[in-house]
């Protein structure tokens, strides 16, 4: 059982992990133990998120949103198989609670009159500019 906040947890049916040798240095450990994590979390079947968290977790989540609504994290950072375990559920911990924050809304405001005016006035001069790159024409 996964604990992200006071009201939510995720239960173990809902994570699967399953692990494969990892890349990279460790000697002849690396031939030996699998220590690299793979999490599976079944994301759009957890009855404990509710459809907008789902909808910000997708989005989030992006390449790791699988077609069938799940998410994959690959863990091979360290060495150690427990380690690296600890750290894909700390990272689906960050991740759902990210989604969890509900983005706020922008309100529309107009620009102000001097903005308008000073933008309008750069448009001018880079106009200018422009103009004045044409040919150079012959006053006889």
């Amino acid at each position: 059982m996964l604990q992200i906040n006071d009201k939510i947890t995720i239960q173990d049916w809902e994570l699967t992990e399953s692990f494969t040798p990892a890349q990279g240095p460790g000697g002849q450990n690396v031939n030996k133990v699998s220590t690299a994590v793979e999490l599976r979390f079944e994301a759009a079947r957890s009855p404990n998120l509710l459809v907008p968290v789902k909808t910000r977790l997708k989005k989030l989540a992006g390449r790791k949103w699988t077609s069938d609504g799940a998410i994959i994290l690959r863990v091979e950072d360290t060495r150690s198989q427990a380690r690296n375990r600890e750290i894909a559920k700390d990272r689906l911990k960050q991740l759902i609670l990210q989604a969890l924050i509900q983005p706020k809304r922008r309100i529309a405001t107009r620009p102000t009159l001097g903005s308008q005016k000073r933008r309008l006035a750069v448009k001018l001069q880079r106009g200018v500019v422009k103009s004045l790159r044409g040919k150079v024409k012959d006053v006889e």
